[in-house]
């Protein structure tokens, strides 16, 4: 009896450990489903990597078939010129360029003799949407004046796509726009790209795999906004030190981030830990210093904009363009050594202290010197006149006698500023398989007397001077009451 009692003793005790490994096995792939819950417990929005894209692009332009402009003086964008020119268009894309190139079967022809062509205008300062028009309170959003550093805020979030001052532009033969924050602070926030189209929201706007870019704005503006209100920044050395903080700041926020991202790809059993806190004011400092946002500086003076490029060296990162650029001129050898452009107009100067050393060659004498000079609106008027503002500084340039010729000053409103926004592999120029962004000119563009008269955006007709009512119209002018202009366009 003893023996068997032992015996069940024994059994019991062996069940015992049996369900106690049996135990600890489940607990063991319980914590191993927790560390494993844990590893992808982070929601999309808490990681900065998991959607760098939270807002895209919805735009999608309308089939364009297949056409050919026939007959036209071509200037490329590429600093060619082509008499006698045909470019032919396919599915949206610039199929191909030429001297009287034969035309493709079953293609629409549209003759464009004694007329030019150009690559679509693209406008790379412009605020559009965020300072719409009528300009009325309620309609200024470009501007968070709120702290010297809102790299936090995106400008798309602010634009108005009804502004009709798209509409004006398009007349202009602007298809292209980077809309950006205003210049009161030391970092404005992200810009946006822009497709020049009607559209109900602003994603429907957005120029598909455009690179965001970063405005910052360096002078006169921050420290007289701060400084009014007896705080940092109130002098340009307060700026600079402002700048270099964020940029600190920024770099041992990506450090943080790439660790916890290097921990998690290594699938150490104990996980990656708790991960740092999402800042997005940093999400944008940091993609900076990642090269994925490009750097817009607004910046007149020759000296500041030495300065900015030296804090670049510094913490890593490149200046695309400096924006306005006044006294650009003066260091056309540090923006080529730098590939930086400079955005600037003909005659706008000395309207406050830092524009007035400016001289209407500015742009000319930046591209005689091997830098990449572009002319901007930054006005919703001048943006329809940008052929016009591009012939006076080309105008000025060779009053200098400087050599520069109409294919080369149209890129500086084509080629340019593609280039300085990131989208020059696909528009920017006439050359084959980029978008067809295209304008047909009743004359040269360059003459005060010259009107748009065709203007395609993917291939797609969105302006044609001779049918007003074809052109798009904002809903927010639908109904009103106004000028001849407003109904039919200009002519």
């Amino acid at each position: 009896m003893a023996r068997s009692r032992s015996g069940r003793w024994m059994v019991a005790g062996l069940a015992l450990v049996l369900a106690g490994c049996a135990t600890g096995q489940a607990t063991k792939q319980s914590t191993d489903k927790n560390r494993d819950d844990d590893k992808a417990a982070l929601a999309q929005g808490l990681d900065p990597a998991a959607n760098r894209d939270p807002f895209p692009s919805r735009y999608k332009p309308a089939p364009s078939g297949l056409f050919a402009l026939t007959g036209a003086t071509v200037l490329t964008g590429t600093g060619q010129r082509i008499d006698n020119g045909t470019v032919i268009v396919r599915d949206g894309r610039i199929e191909a360029v030429g001297a009287a190139l034969p035309v493709p079967a079953g293609a629409t022809v549209v003759n464009a003799t004694g007329r030019y062509i150009t690559p679509g205008i693209i406008d790379m300062h412009s605020h559009l949407g965020v300072y719409a028009s009528p300009a009325v309170e309620a309609h200024s959003d470009g501007n968070e004046a709120t702290a010297p550093n809102t790299a936090e805020v995106w400008a798309e979030h602010s634009v108005w796509p009804q502004d009709p001052g798209f509409e004006r532009a398009l007349r202009g033969g602007v298809t292209t726009l980077k809309i950006l924050p205003g210049s009161a602070n030391l970092f404005g926030g992200r810009s946006v790209t822009l497709k020049n189209v009607p559209a109900r929201n602003v994603q429907e706007m957005k120029f598909p795999g455009a690179p965001y870019g970063l405005k910052m704005a360096c002078g006169e503006n921050p420290k007289r906004v701060y400084g009014g209100k007896g705080r940092a920044p109130a002098s340009r050395m307060s700026n600079v030190a402002g700048y270099r903080a964020a940029w600190i700041e920024a770099a041992e926020y990506r450090r943080k981030w790439d660790a916890y991202y290097e921990k998690q790809k290594k699938g150490d059993d104990k996980g990656p830990g708790d991960p740092p806190k999402r800042d997005l004011q940093l999400d944008t400092l940091a993609d900076v210093l990642r090269g994925e946002i490009l750097i817009q500086n607004h910046c007149y003076r020759a000296d500041e904009m030495s300065v900015m490029l030296d804090i670049a060296k510094e913490f890593g990162y490149s200046i695309r363009a400096f924006h306005h650029a006044t006294e650009a001129y003066k260091i056309g050898d540090l923006l080529k050594e730098s590939g930086t452009c400079i955005a600037t107009w003909a005659h706008w100067w000395g309207f406050k202290m830092e524009a007035y050393d400016g001289v209407p060659a500015n742009a000319a004498i930046v591209h005689h010197k091997g830098a990449c000079a572009v002319i901007h609106s930054d006005d919703e008027t001048l943006i329809q006149h940008l052929t016009k503002e591009t012939a006076q500084a080309m105008a000025e340039g060779r009053y200098l006698g400087l050599d520069i010729k109409d294919e080369d000053a149209i890129t500086w409103i084509t080629a340019n500023p593609a280039k300085a926004i990131g989208i020059q592999d696909k528009t920017g120029t006439l050359e084959p398989g980029k978008m067809a962004d295209i304008v047909v000119w009743s004359g040269n563009p360059f003459s005060i007397y010259t009107l748009a008269d065709l203007v395609y955006i993917d291939g797609v007709l969105m302006h044609d001077r001779a049918n007003p009512p074809a052109q798009p119209r904002s809903d927010f002018e639908l109904g009103q009451s106004g000028p001849e202009i407003f109904k039919a366009g200009v002519k």
